[in-house]
């Protein structure tokens, strides 16, 4: 009944044994339950650490109740909290795309010229990223996501980016860290960055593009099956919003090919602090899979891990756990380094 704030059973058997009897000991809790004196001790410390139980202090060692209509009360309002911390880490995520919402209602309401154009199909896509890489002069700023890159789009990349480059176009590119377990294609960044590419590697992405000297953008029109087609993004307003998304990924990402850190304070992994975020934020181990460029199988050991990390039950109480001891806070690594 209480797991939903967060008590295990064990400890809601004990909280209840003592709501009945409460002049009753470790010895004599241990006695009613029928468990042994360790067990009694580990439920209450859970119950301390709660603030459901306090030290006595007429009663060395001893623990008291705290009456359930604060500590319960105060408990669900510490959920609520969570709950609020996690609804506003999604909101933050989706305010780019509500930039570029707003950015398209306002041109429209302006009577400006809406410049969107649907790219039906990956050879549209293709012919139309050819044109605007043959045309840029300046800078390039690109997501890639799905982790290891097909040998067909390898192919099809090279040459254009070898172009770029050669023409002493600036380019950043930001790619999916599971793009380490596959060879093929780090042996394709290892070629990018000797031509001069600046690559970088995030936990996860949110979503695939291209931006073109900071006027045009390309980003797939089905985010989900980016094979459907794409859209073609110019004006101020909605580039803007675009270059501004990946200068905040690209400010927290490490280079590619430097020492993968784990966080100072709670041990994880960037990849294991994003899959946390995700799990917090109410995605499936498929979506995580998804986001990440990594096999559900990983993505479910990853998750199995951190409840063992953590010691929850559920994903629900992993992120409240995480909550509490601010694994949910920041981003999601902070060892980038300036390149």
């Amino acid at each position: 009944m209480l797991e939903i704030l967060g008590v295990s059973s064990a400890a809601e058997s004990v909280y209840r044994a003592m709501l009945g009897k409460p002049e009753l000991g470790v010895s004599g809790l241990a006695a009613q339950l029928g468990w042994s004196e360790e067990q009694v001790r580990g439920a209450l410390d859970e119950l301390a650490r709660l603030s459901l139980v306090r030290q006595s202090d007429q009663r060395p060692g001893g623990l008291l109740l705290v009456n359930p209509e604060i500590s319960l009360v105060s408990l669900l309002a510490r959920q609520e909290v969570e709950l609020t911390q996690r609804q506003q880490e999604i909101t933050s995520g989706r305010l780019a795309i509500s930039k570029i919402v707003a950015e398209y209602v306002d041109s429209v309401q302006n009577r400006r010229r809406v410049d969107v154009e649907e790219l039906n199909g990956i050879d549209m896509v293709r012919v139309r990223l050819e044109e605007l890489a043959h045309d840029c002069t300046s800078e390039i700023m690109e997501f890639t996501t799905g982790g290891g890159q097909s040998a067909e789009s390898r192919q099809a990349s090279k040459p254009i980016d070898q172009a770029l480059l050669e023409r002493g176009v600036h380019m950043r590119c930001v790619y999916l860290e599971s793009v380490i377990n596959h060879p093929q294609t780090v042996s394709y960044l290892d070629w990018l960055t000797q031509l001069g590419c600046r690559v970088r590697v995030a936990p996860s992405l949110p979503l695939r593009m291209v931006v073109f000297d900071r006027r045009a953008a390309v980003v797939p029109s089905n985010p989900d099956n980016t094979a459907v087609g794409a859209l073609l993004l110019r004006g101020s307003g909605l580039v803007s919003a675009l270059c501004a998304l990946f200068e905040h990924i690209w400010e927290d990402a490490p280079p590619f090919g430097a020492t993968r850190r784990r966080d100072e304070d709670t041990g994880l992994t960037s990849q294991a602090r994003a899959v946390l975020s995700l799990l917090a934020q109410g995605h499936t181990d498929e979506v995580v899979a998804r986001k990440m460029g990594i096999s559900v199988r990983t993505a479910r050991r990853i998750t199995a891990e951190l409840m063992t990390q953590l010691g929850a039950r559920s994903r629900f109480q992993a992120g409240v756990i995480a909550g509490e001891r601010g694994w949910l806070q920041g981003s999601v690594d902070g060892s980038a380094v300036p390149d």
